[in-house]
């Protein structure tokens, strides 16, 4: 066991035990991160702070089933996405896009009807990065949930499929079906700012 891991396993049984402090240095050290995660997939700020609160109680209440082989950070992060996602279940988004109007079209002998244009740096070589980025997610909040989660976990979050579909509690299967379809509509709604200028 290496000293990270001792510190963390260290610190998660002071919690368990009851210590008070041992919870604030918890969140001292972790509180920053989880708020980062929620910001991600969660636009009110209301709505960050009470899916990192949950996390925090769900970490409070489940502290002994902590896997001292694991890096808490990461049990942490794991523990944050479960969080935000509940919150989202628990809400209904505005602003959806149908999901199939967004997605490319074939013709019968298999080729796309309307094939894609190509991007250019174009209207967006004088963006900064922070504008392109909320640019980007203003269109990934307009996806259906099912198909923004699985956006997120995959390739904002970086998990694996497999991981990602235990979240989603669906298959793996599912999850590859739907990202490539969420990876389709958001092409679609990005295209209109990556075009070159005709």
């Amino acid at each position: 066991m290496n000293v990270a891991t001792a510190l963390d396993t260290g610190l998660i049984e002071r919690i368990c035990a009851g210590d008070a402090h041992a919870f604030e240095e918890l969140v001292a050290m972790h509180g920053g991160h989880m708020m980062t995660v929620a910001r991600r997939f969660l636009r009110c700020e209301q709505d960050v702070y009470d899916a990192v609160q949950d996390a925090l109680i769900s970490v409070f209440k489940n502290a002994g089933r902590f896997e001292q082989n694991s890096k808490l950070s990461t049990w942490l992060h794991r523990i944050t996405v479960n969080a935000c996602l509940m919150k989202l279940r628990s809400q209904r988004r505005r602003h959806e896009v149908e999901i199939d109007d967004l997605l490319p079209t074939f013709d019968n002998t298999g080729h796309q009807s309307a094939p894609n244009a190509a991007w250019s740096d174009g209207p967006l070589a004088h963006a900064s990065r922070s504008e392109l980025q909320k640019r980007v997610r203003a269109c990934i909040d307009q996806l259906p949930d099912d198909y923004r989660n699985v956006l997120m976990l995959r390739d904002i979050e970086q998990l694996d499929t497999d991981e990602a579909a235990r979240m989603l509690d669906c298959s793996a299967a599912c999850v590859k079906t739907r990202l490539h379809r969420a990876r389709q509509a958001l092409r679609t709604l990005l295209s209109p700012m990556m075009q070159a200028d005709a």
